[in-house]
């Protein structure tokens, strides 16, 4: 990639071609490349019948939460500062991100001794912050508290169809967020993107999603794709989580059986499903690769119960070049190994700027206002125009395997996640930005075409201030002087989105 380069036009790429409802799905290592391109693709999804959110289908014993503070893992409040809907609301605008707001995460619960509840399998349910008991916990388990990430895929796909199966990995990964973050005040936290999805479903006693309905007919299937551990500080921790052992267990109680969830999925559901399916496949290291939730800038009980999507208009503002560059250091710090890092940056030095190298700071990648292309290739929201500052993540080149494909998009959620919970305590306004379409950013920065894609961005803003007016009107001025990126050919013909109605998270 050029140093400093200016941001060319981009070449459109053609649409993957689709399929006529009905046909055969191939084996999935061969619709991977093509799910991928056409996720990309600027074929607009498909109009589908709207699928209503239907109660939440787990109805165990509801067991209250006990312990005193301090003696125990407390889930109340970690559920609470993380997955929980806030009291009082209608539960859809909640403190961890999901596109549409439409939440398909679920978290199981697997719990040894050691927590504010007994041991045994839970299921929790966001909207009346209560954990439904599903079974025993095996012999021997160690003390402590697994939650197994899985995803109802039926409404996203309905609102999102051929990008959906992205947005659901993006949404696991803010949940695994939220959750280590709650939990890293109180708790060690162990976090997997890559443990192997049938033995998380062994694990959280769940049939695999082959075989669902064959086994819970009348029920919707549920997707394993990420883990997350918590354990006292301080205590011993053996060579890896006891996923086998939970996994050794009968299979717990099933879901009730609702109208609709029994019907054959359209062929949109079928394939993502299938897709989800298989990159959560592991070989090799079934247990996958568990990594230290990192300290985020201690954002506090307060920051992470109101950390929310800031409406579009509160996002004008360009934050400070020395904020900018500690929410980018948390980023790259939260998982090392996980996609590349640039922040877009407007008002009166626009550019795209990366981390500097051996000092902190930023450092200029290229010149010019890249935020109309950048509206171009988020499903045409163009706000993102005017906003402060987006930060970006990138990678996941067009021909990655499996393995890549799935921890690039769940890293992406789980650090931008992150990165938002310290904006939040930072004092700065933040909207995650989920759909890409041709992002291509290193061709556009002369780079080998097809390398390095925008997989996720978090739009970010000052707050306003007393003097917001004549130092917005100033910025304003000397972005409009400043060498502007060309917007892609194709960008008029892009639609534009309601603010609020865009694809997020």
């Amino acid at each position: 990639m050029k140093e400093r380069a200016a941001m060319p036009d981009t070449p459109e790429r053609a649409a993957a071609p689709g399929r006529e409802a009905g046909t055969v799905l191939p084996a999935a290592p061969d619709l991977l490349p093509e799910a991928l391109a056409d996720a990309r693709s600027p074929r607009a999804p498909e109009l589908s019948p709207y699928v209503p959110e239907r109660p939440f289908p787990w109805n165990g014993p509801v067991t209250p939460y006990a312990g005193e503070p301090g003696t125990a893992i407390d889930l109340d409040r970690v559920l609470r500062l993380s997955l929980a809907a806030p009291a009082g609301t209608p539960g859809r605008l909640r403190p961890v991100p999901s596109a549409g707001a439409l939440h398909p995460v679920r978290a199981h619960l697997l719990l040894g001794s050691g927590c504010s509840l007994p041991p045994g399998r839970y299921v929790y349910d966001p909207r009346a912050h209560r954990a439904h008991r599903r079974g025993p916990a095996p012999d021997g388990i160690p003390p402590g508290a697994l939650a197994v990430l899985t995803v109802a895929a039926s409404r996203t796909v309905a609102h999102y169809g051929h990008r959906a199966w992205p947005l659901l990995l993006l949404d696991t990964g803010h949940a695994a967020a939220a959750l280590a973050l709650a939990g890293a005040t109180t708790a060690d936290v162990l976090v997997s993107l890559d443990a192997d999805g049938p033995l998380l479903s062994a694990a959280a006693g769940l049939p695999e999603a082959p075989e669902w309905q064959d086994v819970w007919p009348g029920t919707e299937p549920e997707l394993p794709l990420a883990a997350v551990r918590l354990t006292h500080p301080g205590s011993p921790v053996e060579a890896g989580p006891p996923l086998s052992a939970w996994a050794a267990r009968s299979r717990a109680s099933a879901p009730t059986p609702q109208p609709g969830a029994d019907a054959t999925p359209p062929r949109g559901l079928a394939a993502a499903r299938h897709l989800l399916h298989h990159i959560a496949a592991v070989r090799g290291r079934p247990d996958g690769t568990w990594h230290p939730a990192p300290r985020t800038g201690e954002p506090t009980d307060q920051d992470l119960l109101t950390r929310r999507s800031a409406p579009p208009e509160d996002l004008n503002r360009p934050p400070e070049k020395e904020l900018l560059s500690r929410i980018l250091a948390t980023a790259e710090r939260v998982l090392p190994e996980g996609p590349a890092w640039t922040v877009a940056l407007g008002g009166a030095t626009p550019g795209l700027y990366a981390a500097a190298p051996g000092r902190p700071g930023l450092a200029v990648r290229a010149v010019g206002d890249a935020r109309p292309t950048l509206a171009h290739w988020a499903a045409g929201q163009h706000w993102i125009g005017t906003a402060g500052a987006v930060l970006l993540a990138h990678g996941c080149p067009e021909d990655a395997p499996r393995a890549t494909v799935r921890s690039s998009h769940l890293a992406a959620g789980y650090a931008v996640g992150a990165a938002q919970a310290h904006a939040t305590a930072l004092g700065l306004r933040s909207r995650p930005i989920g759909s890409w379409q041709q992002a291509d950013l290193g061709a556009a920065l002369g780079g080998t075409p097809g390398r390095e894609w925008i997989v996720h961005g978090l739009a970010l803003g000052a707050p306003p201030t007393t003097a917001a007016t004549p130092a917005t009107t100033a910025a304003t001025a000397a972005a409009t002087s400043a060498p502007a990126a060309t917007t892609p050919p194709t960008a008029s013909a892009a639609p534009a989105t309601p603010p609020g109605e865009e694809e997020r998270p």
